[in-house]
């Protein structure tokens, strides 16, 4: 099976442009309007406080009735620091597979969408098709909720949607929501030669750190569990640590970002007063009995909702008909899927590519992939259009 040309000559186009996520969208927005502006289907834009980004919203066919949303992200993750054998910003072809920082997450589903939005207009359009390409998902699924603020107050809104984040072309109905947060240990500083009158920010925070990575301890080893994930419990993972001056300086203050990734059966609020109240209660009085002033300041940096659609949903029969699947699964990792379904726009995920390959160097989708992505919205066609 071999993918269309103009799928191909799409994702080389999306690739194109640098849409790491601190970089503005607007080149490869603008790109996409002035594309579907001449078949003669408008867009909605839908900026950012800053007016440097903007999600897109575009209906094929009729616009008084609801239909299928096909939806994207348009930003990356970087390429700094990775190591790659190709230019990352250039699509490379070799050995069936497309190398370039978006060909898997998630360029290639929003290519093979765009590439064929003549085939659905030139076919005609009963139920129509929904476009949605959104900013800032790598960096906690930012962009998309004003775009479903904007969807929540039309009066005719998508039905359903299909996330089209890389799931090996697999029907996925459900994934574990995340939080994350940022920590800020207060201390007091003084010169380390008199390290007991000083309150060590760093060292109070590694005991939070420990206490954090105890709790992951528990969940992988009591769980609760669901087994349909490949990481089958709530994982607890600390990824980011600054603080310091320099070493003959107790340390005034330190900062740390965690993140919680959670099934269903757990609360992540619940998780997070669990170590605030060990950190407030166990450790900052310590603190204070040295600092008045010492303690810790909490803030949430991002809420993702987790993503639970039920199997008897009306998308979940189609997305299996479409992917010539009987099964469904669940992803591990946080999408945009559950503010659609926060929303009441039942949703499920599918699209070319593996998640193993997504943010290393080299990244890649296999042609074959992408030809059953465009098999896929192929097989779309024949149920939302008039001709056959």
């Amino acid at each position: 099976m071999a993918p269309s040309p103009v799928s191909i000559d799409m994702i080389r186009r999306l690739v194109a442009f640098d849409t790491t996520s601190r970089n503005s969208n607007l080149e490869l927005i603008d790109f996409v309007r002035d594309y579907l502006d001449g078949f003669g289907i408008a867009s909605r834009l839908v900026h950012d406080d800053t007016g440097t980004k903007a999600n897109l919203y575009a209906t094929l066919g009729p616009e008084d009735v609801g239909g299928i949303a096909l939806s994207g992200h348009t930003d990356v993750v970087p390429v700094d620091g990775q190591h790659w054998s190709s230019d990352p910003w250039t699509v490379a072809e070799r050995d069936g597979r497309l190398y370039g920082r978006g060909t898997c997450d998630m360029k290639g589903f929003l290519a093979v969408a765009l590439a064929l939005v003549p085939e659905f207009l030139s076919r005609g359009l009963k139920t129509p098709v929904h476009l949605v390409l959104s900013h800032d998902e790598e960096v906690g699924c930012i962009g998309i909720r004003s775009l479903i603020d904007v969807l929540s107050a039309m009066p005719v809104r998508p039905r359903a949607c299909i996330v089209g984040e890389p799931t090996e072309m697999k029907v996925m109905v459900a994934h574990k929501g995340k939080m994350s947060m940022r920590c800020h240990v207060h201390g007091h500083e003084c010169h380390s030669s008199l390290a007991p009158a000083g309150v060590n920010a760093i060292e109070y925070a590694a005991e939070v750190i420990a206490y954090l990575r105890a709790m992951a301890r528990r969940k992988a080893e009591q769980g609760p569990f669901d087994p349909a994930y490949d990481v089958p419990h709530t994982t607890i993972h600390t990824g980011v640590v600054h603080g310091g001056t320099a070493l003959n300086i107790v340390p005034k203050d330190c900062y740390f970002d965690f993140e919680i990734r959670h099934i269903a059966e757990d609360d992540p609020a619940a998780l997070i007063g669990e170590v605030q109240r060990f950190a407030e209660e166990t450790l900052k009085p310590q603190m204070t009995a040295t600092a008045p002033g010492a303690g810790f300041t909490w803030k949430e940096l991002s809420r993702i909702p987790g993503l639970a659609t039920r199997e008897d949903e009306e998308i979940v029969a189609l997305a299996k008909a479409l992917s010539g699947s009987n099964s469904t699964g669940k992803v591990a990792f946080a999408t945009e899927a559950g503010l659609f379904q926060e929303v009441g726009i039942p949703t499920i995920i599918c699209g070319p590519g593996s998640i193993e390959q997504a943010h290393k160097p080299d990244e890649f989708v296999s042609l074959d992939q992408i030809a059953q992505c465009v098999a896929f919205m192929r097989r779309l066609m024949d149920r939302v259009c008039i001709s056959s």
